[in-house]
């Protein structure tokens, strides 16, 4: 019979208490971090915690009916997934309804209120020139004199005090001048600078500092008459008047706003749009460590939004507007507004001020994906209870716990000693897949939903199948005649191809199944492959040098017949043995003899 193979293999053979204590000790790591974070369960799913389901109808403009297709809805519903993703949540579901309906699924225990917010804010995201702002029902602030960049607090909502730069600096605050409504809104009009490409309005600077209006008709007047009314008459401390502030406006008008600043409502007068959310490539919350900005919120144009990112600041840095900064404005309201005391021509920016995390992440998120290319409205937000649900899992782990005693049944009567060997190395997987669970929750917002539990269920199968496809081996060299010891080792190559192809086929197929499908579904893949890389795990640090182990013991050693491996039970061969042929003595041979 050949021996086992020496040098490192012998090594790691002779000593499985090394691979016992690394199992161990990532298991008693992870339960660490575990109660450490404060996340001791796993985060649930929308169908087992319960959460919202908003209801968004898609509303066509003024002739643009046919803009609500099946191209444009499937966009809408991507960039919605990635404002809720953005926030942190998962397991959230966007998808579409009929022709012009999207739900939204936000499980319980993320921030619905701030994800409700993102996700109904589904109008087009605009960069605008301030012309003229004010404390809703205060004195309203003329043009400031000279480029700023003052700071000030930040709100979730806007920012009157933020500065927009290409690199962090500081310049004194502005000085403003009191003067009639009028007065202001009237200069601000004639002051407007002309937006790229929409030639609404034109302007040309004079030595003094001071702009001149091209002429514009009787209806541009009328229409600056309107404006003005509507500005003094603006009220956005009364949701009515918000809500209605801007409505039926176009891209290249000048309109009315209103913004949140440090728990106060300002009002705004703003040029026509100069960049839309769609020139934004990507924009993040950063923490600033060289400078004592904090968090700020770093933007990266496209190659066209550049061009017009760097004409809109070379206008307000050359106070060839009233005011130097300008609007970021989502669904009409002014989600921030920074100051600019250069023009900004890299192709980037930076946005600082008083950020929190919170405040930085959600106003990146929204220049990050503010653009549909629908309107929608809410239609309705119900709240979800996960009654039905709870009884759907009271049924599902009703239905593992039989499929698990049955296993265990099974191992017991058919395996007896073995089955020690194999309940001790399910307990680890399914001690290992609820840490990591846990972990998951709060790492990368894995929410376990009904379809995940499934997939918790059927990898027990695939779990037992690989301890059961080991101990056949092993089983098959005792009935060879070989002793147990030898066994174990000669099983293992063998057994050890076979598990690696069969988790190897389990995996590609989760993997697979968590690319092409969404939602629900995905829950139920992402566990399935989770619990097929585990399972492998458990198999070479903890059953294969278990089973060692147990191999020197004197029950399983000597075959007691209630260990699993009696080789009379088994029917093994005789043991091998070698055996000689006499050598013949040498001389004469004789004739009986021959």
């Amino acid at each position: 019979m050949p021996a086992p193979r020496k040098g490192r293999s012998a090594s790691a053979q002779s000593k499985p208490g090394r691979s016992l204590a690394l199992i161990l000790i990532a298991i008693v790591a992870l339960t660490g971090g575990m109660f450490a974070s404060g996340h001791t369960t796993p985060r649930l799913g929308i169908d087992l915690a319960g959460g919202t389901s908003i209801t968004l109808r898609a509303v066509p403009e003024a002739g643009q009916e046919s803009a609500i297709n099946k191209t444009n809805m499937d966009t809408a519903v991507s960039i919605m997934e990635r404002r809720v993703n953005g926030l942190g949540v998962s397991e959230s579901e966007v998808q579409t309804q009929g022709d012009d309906n999207i739900i939204v699924n936000i499980p319980k225990g993320t921030n619905s209120k701030q994800a409700r917010e993102q996700v109904g804010t589904t109008a087009k995201l605009y960069f605008r020139p301030v012309l003229a702002t004010e404390v809703s029902g205060a004195a309203p602030t003329a043009s400031p004199s000279g480029s700023a960049s003052p700071s000030a607090s930040a709100s979730d909502k806007a920012t009157d005090g933020e500065k927009a730069s290409s690199s962090p600096s500081a310049s004194a605050s502005p000085t403003a001048s009191a003067t009639t409504q009028g007065r202001a809104v009237t200069d601000a009009l004639k002051a407007e600078p002309t937006p790229s490409g929409s030639g609404s309005a034109s302007a040309s600077s004079s030595p003094g500092g001071s702009a001149s209006p091209s002429p514009s008709g009787g209806a541009a007047g009328d229409a600056d008459s309107k404006l003005q009314a509507a500005y003094a008459a603006l009220d956005c401390a009364d949701p009515a008047a918000r809500a209605k502030a801007g409505d039926g406006s176009k891209p290249s008008d000048p309109i009315v706003a209103c913004g949140n600043s440090q728990g106060q409502w300002q009002k705004y007068l703003l040029g026509p749009a100069e960049v839309d959310g769609t020139d934004v490539d990507k924009a993040q919350a950063v923490f600033n460590t060289q400078t004592a900005a904090g968090w700020t919120v770093t933007m990266d144009f496209t190659d066209e939004g550049a061009k017009k990112f760097a004409s809109i600041t070379g206008k307000l840095a050359q106070n060839q507007s009233p005011q130097d900064q300008f609007a970021i404005v989502l669904d009409n309201d002014v989600v921030s507004s920074p100051y600019v005391n250069e023009a900004l021509t890299g192709g980037n920016a930076e946005i600082s001020g008083s950020f929190t995390q919170e405040e930085a992440q959600s106003l990146a998120n929204m220049l990050s994906y503010g653009a549909l290319p629908l309107t929608f409205k809410e239609d309705s937000v119900t709240t979800v209870t996960a009654a039905l649900g709870g009884d759907q899992l009271q049924a599902g782990l009703i239905a593992g716990a039989i499929g698990l005693a049955l296993v265990v049944l099974y191992l017991l009567v058919y395996y007896r000693g073995l089955s020690f060997i194999a309940v001790a190395s399910l307990l680890v997987s399914a001690a290992l897949t609820y840490v990591i669970m846990s972990l998951l929750g709060p790492a990368i917002g894995f929410a376990l939903n009904l379809p995940a539990v499934c997939g918790a269920i059927v990898a027990i199968g695939i779990t037992a199948d690989s301890f059961i496809v080991y101990f056949e081996r092993v089983r098959d060299e005792i009935r060879e005649g070989r002793s147990l010891r030898p066994a174990v080792e000669r099983a293992w190559p063998r057994a050890r191809r076979t598990i690696l192809v069969s988790d190897f086929v389990s995996f590609l197929a989760a993997a697979v199944l968590f690319i092409v499908t969404v939602g629900k579904v995905q829950g139920f893949a992402f566990t399935l492959g989770l619990t097929t890389l585990l399972d492998v795990v458990v198999v070479f640090l903890f059953t294969k040098p278990l089973l060692t182990l147990m191999a020197r013991r004197k029950f399983f050693a000597d075959g007691h017949k209630w260990s699993g491996l009696d080789p009379r039970s088994l029917g093994a061969k005789p043991p091998l043995r070698r055996t000689r042929r006499p050598v013949r003595p040498a001389g004469p041979v004789d004739p009986k003899e021959a």
